[in-house]
């Protein structure tokens, strides 16, 4: 009897006993993995031109954007946002490889970005490490090795070439010639109806729009189902357009694009009406995509696990100061929106601390759960979507437009919180200074105040200080300098080109009348301008005419194989004898 009680009671054990222990078992081997966390989807979509206040979340009445604004009061808006250079080119360059314009050298009409700095662009890193990347609209840099970076991509952008609507309608859906922005809008719908849900994906949108078509007579060309945005409003004159705050600015500004660009779009009430109603029209269109696109994550049930990036690549100048265009460091061309939308965090956030542009693949390698390169020069902003406080340690930052190219003068600055201090790259003596939060809209140049004195001295010593961080590994600095005078007492220049340079492909030469002038880049006795040659002894002097006693002071920079402008050499000074 006892005997057949254990058997029984062994049999409860088998049945019972040893089943619950696998299913204890197996059910900690599912919470465990049920614990990892599932690597989000991610789409940035980017915006070309699309300024910080040109979006319906920050109260602006002018800005139908419905989706943006749902983005923003779900996720978190960056209040301060800001293109560390304010042109297509460079902007993008800096978003792909996390860099400073100062390091990576790249602007339109150099030579490709060089392959050291893409082979750490984010969208290689991510593809390395497990997601399917994709590419829809304007990549905007050039670079053959694309495919490297993507799993799928299509390249294109409005068409430069064209002088009417065709530069923006010249792609087709079926037998329909469509706007660029709804062909690439269909682009991410396609994607997304194909994509896995096994696989984590990363989706660029890289709308053309609200870009102008520069080279037409209308300038801007949107959508007809947008033809309501605006229709029975009329566009307040822009802030600061009287002649005061026109006549303020440098000449070397007002001689160049972008008073010209104010002539094509804003010179009459006519054209500002309608320029400004198209750049608000565009970016409805851009809306109107963004709709398409949340409504398919939803069907396809990726919407819980989709991180969503919005920004612009830079700002746009409508008109204040009656010029036009970006590329200057005023607010309006720097500042853009930053949109952070997260489904799987609950909480909205405004955030006022700055956030750059190459903020932004910090952000898409910290929210898929891969490291950062150590040469980048961003932070990851996921800190601030569950902390509005969050801190990333930045108290200044270099802002900077460095094309050298003579219709619009490059210039270099730095912004903090509370102040903007920036200069002309050609002529450091022009400068201007700016309490931001006193003086918002920039209307008030301190830079002649005393009483600002030691703000002015300690950001210009931050300036090159930042300058000197950020110097380009690659590109080097001439050196050797020499000026041999001749029988006629000209001098003869010539310097050691820098190692790091495959070779010279140009170089510029600046002479001055003193230390001042040459170290604020003012060639007042010479100025060679860039002369595609690549040698770099016997130079003949071809300035003005030398004084007898007198002491002047020079300095070289060269381009590199890439076309990209280097760095002036240390000045050297020489004298002309009795």
């Amino acid at each position: 009897m006892v005997k057949n009680h254990f058997l029984i009671l062994f049999a409860v054990v088998l049945l019972v006993g040893f089943p619950a222990q696998v299913f204890s078992q197996s059910k900690g081997a599912k919470t465990k993995k049920q614990t990892q966390v599932k690597k989000p989807n991610i789409i940035f979509i980017l915006t070309d031109d699309q300024r910080w206040d040109a979006i319906g979340y920050v109260g602006n009445e002018l800005a139908y954007t419905p989706e943006m604004d749902k983005l923003a009061k779900s996720g978190t808006f960056f209040n301060n946002t800001i293109a560390t250079t304010p042109i297509c080119a460079a902007s993008r360059a800096s978003i792909f490889s996390g860099l400073q314009e100062r390091t990576h050298g790249y602007t339109f009409q150099t030579g490709e970005m060089k392959t050291e700095y893409m082979n750490e662009a984010y969208p290689k890193i991510l593809k390395a490490a497990g997601y399917y990347t994709a590419f829809f609209g304007k990549f905007g840099v050039k670079y053959d090795n694309i495919s490297e970076l993507y799993d799928e991509y299509d390249d294109y952008d409005l068409l430069y070439s064209k002088k009417d609507r065709s530069s923006y309608y010249y792609k087709t859906i079926g037998k329909d010639t469509v706007h660029l922005t709804r062909y690439t809008g269909y682009q991410a719908l396609q994607f997304l109806d194909k994509a896995s849900k096994e696989q984590p994906f990363c989706l660029q949108l890289s709308f053309s729009a609200p870009h102008a078509s520069d080279n037409t007579k209308e300038q801007y060309f949107w959508d007809a189902e947008t033809n309501f945005v605006l229709e029975n409003t009329t566009i307040p004159e822009p802030k600061n357009a009287d002649d005061k705050n026109y006549n303020a600015l440098p000449q070397i500004v007002k001689d160049g694009f972008s008073r010209y660009r104010w002539y094509w779009r804003y010179d009459t009430p006519e054209k500002y009406q309608y320029s400004v109603k198209g750049y608000y029209r565009m970016i409805a269109g851009i809306d109107f995509e963004i709709e398409k696109i949340r409504k398919k994550l939803e069907e396809k049930g990726l919407a819980d696990n989709t991180v969503i990036i919005l920004m612009g690549d830079n700002g746009q100048i409508l008109g204040e100061r009656q010029i036009a265009g970006k590329w200057l460091m005023y607010e309006d061309a720097i500042k853009v929106p930053l949109i952070v939308y997260d489904p799987r965090v609950k909480n909205h956030h405004d955030v006022d601390e700055m956030a750059l542009n190459i903020d932004v693949p910090s952000t898409i390698l910290d929210l898929a759960g891969v490291q950062q390169p150590k040469s980048w020069h961003g932070k990851s902003l996921v800190p601030f979507l569950n902390n509005k406080n969050a801190n990333v340690e930045r108290d200044t930052i270099l802002i900077e437009h460095l094309w050298e190219f003579e219709n619009i003068p490059p210039s270099e600055g730095v912004r903090t919180k509370k102040w903007k201090y920036f200069r002309y790259v050609n002529n450091k003596s022009i400068e201007e200074l700016y309490n931001l939060e006193e003086d918002p809209t920039e209307v008030n140049n301190l830079i002649a105040d005393k009483n600002y004195q030691d703000v002015l001295d300690n950001l210009r010593n931050k300036c090159n200080e930042l300058i000197i961080k950020y110097a380009d590994p690659y590109s080097g600095v001439p050196t050797g300098l020499t000026a041999q005078l001749n029988k006629d007492d000209k001098p003869i220049f010539g310097w050691v080109v820098p190692k790091e340079i495959k070779n010279q492909t140009g170089y510029q030469i600046l002479v001055a009348s003193s230390q001042e002038n040459i170290d604020n880049n003012i060639g007042d006795v010479w100025n060679s301008t860039r002369i595609n040659e690549n040698t770099s002894i016997d130079i003949l002097f071809k300035g003005r005419a030398l004084l007898k006693q007198s002491t002047y002071y020079w300095k070289v920079r060269v381009w590199d194989n890439f076309k990209r402008t280097g760095v002036y050499a240390k000045s050297e000074s020489f004298t002309i004898p009795k």
